[in-house]
């Protein structure tokens, strides 16, 4: 199979090239590395049956050509992480919708499947937990930037669903429930490499509200392992599923496990919302996907726990750490 993966020099994008190369499958990945990274995939460069372009998929001419040359294309190019979206909600909409644009315009011409990354923030304040693919999707007020980002992914499904059913093209989406693993970093809001990093130097471990917001946390290569399982699966054509972990965890717990797995001195604290993320914030209590779709689908449920993500996290972000003071002392 031949594959292209939109944002794959991402969290997720760069460890799924990993597995689709694992698979003997032709990888080709394009990230404008605004929110990804090279040295992601810097270890695949050179890999047999490899290839990529540091270019955005606003780039219609660019974007036709890989998708001529492949036979499916994940498409996880997006904006990511709570903090980018409040603090950029121009950038995150116009990403979000017009790179989607893109890509299902080249693959509607072209006959291609596409395995469409959208989110659970979608199902916004919808109280029905389990959240099922069917369920109602219940977003906020326009002025709150947090509700801008869930709206322009569930556009995103809606013009996929459109050209699926207009155009004939053959799509998947897959709403992916807070993902975690090596390669994730912090700097957009991601809650657990941050615990970790605070943890690790001993700063205080900063839980925002109250703490008891719950959520369930999904080990990448779950997700991956799904991801490919999902490729593989041409009966999935015009279905949504959840991909994530259905193990729940209130967000001052997790803090309190991080600092124990670390051995972390740091002290929890709890900072309100809008000192974080400015006046009217609003956050959902909880956000809990049923995972019944994806284990009939394809016969696949995540295997990771919790424990053994958050010693995955440590391991990674201890060894960046000691990549960083290698590098500072090389350069001194």
């Amino acid at each position: 199979m031949r594959v292209l993966i939109t944002g794959g020099a991402g969290f997720i994008g760069s460890h799924l090239a990993e597995r689709c190369l694992a698979e003997k499958w032709e990888v080709s990945v394009i990230d404008d590395l605004s929110t990804g990274a090279f040295q992601n995939i810097r270890h695949l460069k050179g890999r047999a049956g490899f290839a990529y372009a540091v270019d955005s998929v606003f780039n219609v001419p660019l974007v036709a050509e890989l998708v001529d040359s492949c036979d499916v294309v994940f498409h996880l190019a997006a904006a990511v992480g709570v903090r980018l979206i409040v603090d950029s909600p121009v950038r995150t909409i116009e990403t979000n919708v017009r790179g989607t644009e893109v890509v299902l315009q080249a693959v509607a011409k072209k006959g291609r499947r596409v395995i469409l990354a959208s989110t659970s923030e979608v199902y916004g304040k919808s109280s029905r937990i389990p959240f099922c693919e069917d369920g109602d999707l219940i977003l906020g007020a326009s002025t709150r930037s947090r509700w801008g980002y869930a709206c322009s992914k569930a556009l995103d499904e809606f013009l996929a669903f459109a050209y699926h059913h207009e155009k004939g093209v053959p799509i998947t989406i897959v709403r992916f429930f807070n993902t975690v693993g090596p390669r994730q970093t912090g700097c957009y809001g991601m809650v657990v490499p941050t615990f970790v990093r605070q943890a690790l130097t001993n700063q205080p471990i900063t839980v925002y509200g109250s703490g008891q917001q719950a959520r369930c946390f999904g080990y990448v290569g779950d997700a991956v392992e799904a991801l490919v399982r999902i490729a593989r699966s041409p009966d999935l054509d015009g279905e949504v599923l959840n991909v994530g972990n259905d193990r729940e965890i209130s967000i001052h717990d997790l803090a309190e496990m991080v600092k124990m797995r670390t051995g972390s001195a740091s002290e929890i604290v709890h900072l309100p919302y809008d000192q974080a993320y400015g006046p009217g914030f609003e956050d959902m209590h909880r956000r809990v996907p049923s995972l019944e779709k994806l284990e009939q689908m394809i016969g696949y449920r995540p295997r990771t726990s919790l424990e053994e993500i958050i010693d995955a996290v440590i391991a990674d972000v201890r060894r960046d750490s000691q990549d960083h003071v290698f590098q500072r002392a090389v350069h001194a």
